[in-house]
């Protein structure tokens, strides 16, 4: 009845403005969600890829820490009420339009890089997200305090920490690893003895350390301890870490003598630490703009009497005393969200992907020239030290270095993982210390770039793919940083000079990209499901389960390759009697990208074939190589069809004549009419019409080479455009290849399922 009557006896204008606050909480509770499902990565990557105890566990562990820091959250609200800008400054209005900007641009960005698969800052979205919106309010306000409304040294610091954690963590990352390495070696469970109690004694210290500084201290959850215990922690800190550490390393070697994991003890403990750190004190980032602007609405409800342009949000200097159903509320969702977000697997694999010790594993980034370039000078640089090192030490190392005989099933070992999260944890409690606020995205990202690089994950026939995934990665951040500023900016732009109006049809336009967004998704998930396939194949320890798997993946490949040549052979020919420009770029563009999707494929399914029996690879693997080379010429047959064709539509030449054009649409058609049949006998898996396709296949060859002999009579004799009479000559002899090249598939595949058909002789299917 309270709500009902608060309700009731509220204006026009500040029903307006409850509205916009409600959808400022809608859009929190999706930040919330996919916040956890971008910063997952954070505190998982290490247990999942080391695979310290069962998904499921890892996930109960982390959740527990995401509830417990959200729930006792340190209070960093305070950065969006009055860290970037003094609000003492801005009118209502303004507030309201930063903080819609904010959390409008924020769900776009997050939503943007988690479809992409790569993990951004929430920190650096949110920093920059104020700092663009605040920045263009405080150009449009009449204030005559001007950009003095910004707290620009506070801003600076925040963003230079930031950055510069990247460098710090990756180099520390590296440092600390290759001692690890040294130390443990990848035998290193022959290696624990004495060792494992001072290394498992010195990591929980440093966790519990890391759950002090940067998870507790401050919190709600410390008042609940007695005062004595407080000031032995808080205030002879050292002391109480050397009573940690001796107690810890003592209860480590007794766990190692009763045969207990102590690394994966160490694992599960960081990845709950950071888990709390990550909800307590990146909670601001998810829900600190929407209950800033409650506050506001709160305030000025109570005093600001109608004058949304006058009533100035001093209020919001206040200390922020955010309720603890808020934070429990929050807490919640994000369990949830780490409990069935799809995005934060595919974040996840990112991480693990850039950081495995498989090498051969399927590499999701192309390569750059940044990153060749960059491989090629530390290979340099690298055997430069290395002819100046002694043999002996040089043996030594790569002696602590040996990898296992037999590579377990993990994407790096417990001694990674654990470096990973203790260091990362160390260098975030650090810089918590000094009051230097660092990105955990960035810092736990870095470290396991810098400790995967020293543990020579990154190897000559994988490198250039990782620092090509890092570059990427690190680059996002960056690009999300302007992103943030500029598209915060824009939103504050709109709002402020439409009002209440524009805030309503943003809110229009964001729901509607919202589910535009969850759509698209949608279909590109149901567009993965052959990768989901491959990955069965891959984990199978079922040699004929893997066999019959790869049959049925390596067809559907084979056939969407075949789909794709048909259909651009065609597009390709109409666009260019038609003189259309852009259909040309445009299927040039596709071929690229078929020919990446190839590429992808051809490796995953190469390392499908190792893990089948090993005479039944011998005898298909040849015919399996035929079938890919085969379609990868066609789909370079088909670039030297296409870029002939857009260079000289490109050129305003002149377009081909309609004599052409009229004499090889019959030839087109029944190019097409062989590349669909020869895609159906492959897709349903029956033979028996094979040497029919193959002859007529057989005579269209025979038929496009006497045209190519006419047309070469014809540049002798022609009269007309010689470019248009070479393209057209081009194409007759491109087609011809493709022809020879669809008939060694339809040959190779057939050996290759081991379709049995005495209608097909090998001799009449080979060229």
């Amino acid at each position: 009845m309270d709500i009902v009557s608060f309700v009731s006896n509220l204006s026009t204008v500040e029903l307006s403005y409850m509205f916009v606050v409600l959808f400022m909480f809608t859009l929190a509770i999706i930040d919330l969600t996919v916040g956890v499902s971008n910063d997952a990565v954070n505190f998982l990557s290490a247990a999942v890829g080391s695979k310290a105890a069962k998904i499921k566990h890892v996930l109960i562990v982390a959740a527990l820490g995401v509830f417990i820091g959200a729930a006792f959250s340190s209070g960093m609200m305070d950065v969006a009420r009055h860290g970037i800008f003094d609000p003492s400054h801005f009118s209502f209005a303004n507030v309201m339009c930063i903080y819609l900007a904010v959390v409008i641009s924020d769900v776009f960005l997050l939503d943007l890089f988690n479809s992409l698969g790569l993990p951004t800052s929430t920190t650096v979205s949110m920093v920059f997200e104020l700092l663009g919106a605040s920045f263009m309010t405080a150009l449009l306000s009449s204030s005559d305090a001007g950009l003095g409304m910004l707290n620009t040294d506070r801003a600076l610091t925040i963003i230079i920490s930031i950055f510069l954690s990247v460098a710090i963590a990756f180099i520390f990352g590296l440092i600390v690893q290759w001692i690890s390495r040294i130390i443990f070696t990848f035998h290193y469970r022959k290696h624990l003895g004495r060792k494992i109690g001072l290394y498992g004694g010195f990591a929980t210290t440093a966790i519990i350390y890391f759950m002090l500084v940067k998870g507790l201290k401050g919190s709600a959850l410390v008042g609940l301890l007695p005062e004595n215990v407080q000031h032995f922690v808080f205030e002879e800190t050292m002391l109480f870490l050397l009573c940690a550490f001796a107690f810890f390393t003592l209860l480590m070697q007794v766990l190692y003598w009763c045969k207990v994991n102590v690394l994966k003890i160490v694992v599960l403990m960081g990845t709950f630490s950071l888990a709390m750190a990550f909800a307590g004190n990146d909670l601001v980032n998810f829900i600190g703009v929407t209950l800033a602007g409650f506050e506001s609405f709160r305030d000025f409800v109570a005093n600001g009497a109608g004058a949304v342009d006058s009533f100035m949000m001093t209020s919001l200097n206040l200390p922020a005393k955010t309720s603890v159903f808020f934070l429990i509320g929050a807490g919640a969702i994000m369990v949830y969200a780490l409990f069935t977000s799809k995005k934060a697997r595919k974040v996840l694999q990112t991480s693990i992907d850039l950081s495995s010790q498989q090498d051969e594993g399927n590499e999701m980034f192309g390569t750059s020239s940044i990153a060749r370039n960059m491989v090629r000078v530390v290979s340099k640089s690298v055997d430069a030290v290395s002819r100046k090192t002694p043999q002996s030490i040089k043996d030594w190392v790569n002696k602590r270095f040996a990898p296992l005989e037999e590579r377990e099933d993990v994407a790096f070992d417990l001694v990674r993982a654990s470096v990973n999260l203790v260091l990362a944890g160390l260098l975030i409690a650090l810089g918590t210390s000094l009051k230097l606020p660092l990105s955990t995205t960035y810092v736990t990202f870095m470290v396991g770039m810098g400790s995967s690089l020293a543990d020579r994950a990154w190897g000559r026939e994988s490198a250039v793919y990782r620092v090509t995934g890092v570059v990427s990665v690190v680059g996002g951040w960056f690009i999300t940083a302007g992103a943030a500023f500029i598209l915060a900016a824009l939103v504050a732009t709109i709002l402020n000079f439409g009002g209440v109006i524009a805030m309503y049809v943003m809110i229009a336009l964001v729901v509607y990209l919202l589910v535009r967004s969850h759509i698209n998704y949608n279909k590109k998930k149901s567009a993965e499901k052959v990768d989901e396939k491959m990955n069965v194949v891959l984990k199978s320890d079922d040699k004929e389960e893997v066999w019959g798997n790869l049959k049925e993946h390596a067809a559907e490949t084979l056939t969407h390759t075949l789909a794709f040549s048909a259909e651009t052979y065609k597009v390709l020919f109409e666009a260019f009697s038609k003189d259309s420009l852009r259909p040309l770029k445009s299927a040039l563009i596709k071929i690229v990208e078929e020919k990446a999707f190839m590429k992808k494929e051809r490796r995953a399914e190469t390392r499908g074939l190792q893990r089948i029996d090993q005479q039944l690879a011998f005898e298909r693997s040849t015919w399996y190589h035929l079938c890919t080379n085969s379609c990868q010429q066609m789909l370079n047959t088909l670039t030297r069809i296409g870029e002939p064709m857009k260079e000289h539509a490109d050129n305003s030449f002149s377009p081909l004549s309609k004599i052409y054009v009229e004499e090889f649409s019959p030839y087109c058609r029944d190019v097409y009419s062989v590349l669909k049949d020869i895609n159906e006998i492959i897709a349903s898996g029956d033979y028996s019409s094979a040497e029919e396709v193959s002859s007529r296949a057989k005579s269209l060859k025979h038929a496009l080479a006497n045209l190519r002999k006419e047309q070469t009579m014809r540049l002798h004799q022609s009269e007309g455009s010689l470019r248009m009479d070479f393209v057209y000559l081009n194409l007759i002899q491109e087609s011809h290849e493709l022809l020879s090249e669809v008939r060694n598939l339809l040959r190779g595949s057939n050996k290759f399922f081991a379709v049995q058909s005495s209608s097909v002789p090998a001799e009449d299917l080979r060229l």
